[in-house]
């Protein structure tokens, strides 16, 4: 019988923190502690607390040093070391499959998303949310982050078909059964928020405070979060193939128009001399579009390709207590 199962039968539960760490050797203890902390109010649930060591900097890294030491001082506590640098979500996807909770929290390493609000979360899932994520009437992130979050709502939105009223946040929690459903998610790239939306759509939002930065500056680059974009929209949706095919459809038929418009012109007023100019515009315009319309094909043929090739989703070199993993 597994773990869950047997907590399940003598009427318990487990709640499993998963901290994916990346440079956070100065924040992560604090917010192990105040994990912690706030369990200890609430004795019904057991605890356990997981650390995803990102930070690729091998054996000798200070955060994973850090969590060597933690998973020494407590128990219920497990690290895991990448042995380079595979994402956010890559992770989270190695802490959830380490994860054996009936429910799992996923919070940031930098005490930004407060873990003594942990509560919040539980109450809305034992109401009956499938998914809680974390919703903060401001933000102290900077502008460049508050502009990449907003632009990932609008493409999940899009793409994805994510609520408009419904925040999507790295702080949340999630009930087992969905949990097992991201886990069936094998292929490389992925992205968990998709996982999420396409297992359920009993998904709340809980308000909770969110705290300024107190050491060191965020992770995400512009590079990181174009990737993220990418991502979300090529690993779980069609439809930028079928936007851009509307796009080409449009163009094509924009371009007839346009075709039968020089002709007529040339026949009523041959005298007017049919522009270099313009058809230089029209055939860069138009060979962009080509151009952007090819490199989004190629993006989802590379992935593929990758996928078929079994690239991982990332690659384990040591998790605590234990010499090596693969």
């Amino acid at each position: 019988m597994a773990p869950f199962q047997e907590r399940l039968f003598m009427n318990s539960k487990k709640v499993s923190f998963i901290i994916p760490c990346y440079h956070s050797q100065e924040t992560l203890e604090k917010v192990v502690l105040e994990i912690d902390e706030a369990m200890r109010e609430l004795p019904a649930y057991e605890t356990q607390i997981i650390m995803v060591n990102d930070s690729g900097e091998g054996a000798k890294d200070p955060t994973w040093e850090v969590i060597c030491r933690l998973c020494r001082e407590g128990s219920g506590r497990e690290g895991i070391n990448f042995s380079r640098n595979f994402g956010q979500h890559a992770a989270l996807m190695a802490g959830i499959r380490a994860a054996d909770g009936d429910i799992l929290v996923c919070l940031d390493d930098d005490g930004q998303t407060p873990a003594n609000e942990a509560g919040a979360l539980l109450k809305a899932i034992e109401d009956g949310a499938d998914v809680a994520y974390a919703s903060y009437s401001q933000k102290h992130h900077s502008a460049f982050r508050n502009f990449g979050t907003w632009m990932n709502e609008k493409m999940l939105e899009i793409m994805l078909g994510k609520p408009a009223d419904l925040n999507i946040t790295s702080y949340f929690a999630m009930r087992r059964f969905i949990a097992e459903e991201v886990i069936r998610y094998e292929n490389s790239y992925p992205y968990l928020v998709g996982l999420v939306l396409r297992s359920t759509r009993s998904i709340v939002n809980v308000p909770v405070r969110h705290r300024s930065r107190e050491v060191g500056r965020s992770g995400y680059t512009l590079g990181k979060l174009i990737a993220l974009w990418m991502n979300g929209f090529t690993a779980f949706s069609i439809k930028p193939l079928r936007i851009t095919t509307t796009i080409g459809a449009v163009f094509a038929f924009l371009g007839f128009l346009y075709g039968i418009y020089t002709v007529i012109k040339k026949i009523t007023n041959p005298a007017v001399p049919v522009g270099f100019s313009a058809m230089m515009t029209a055939i860069i315009f138009f060979g962009g579009m080509i151009m952007l319309m090819l490199g989004l094909a190629g993006e989802y043929i590379g992935r593929t390709y990758i996928s078929v090739n079994a690239a991982p989703q990332y690659v384990i070199r040591e998790t605590t207590g234990e010499e090596t993993s693969v």
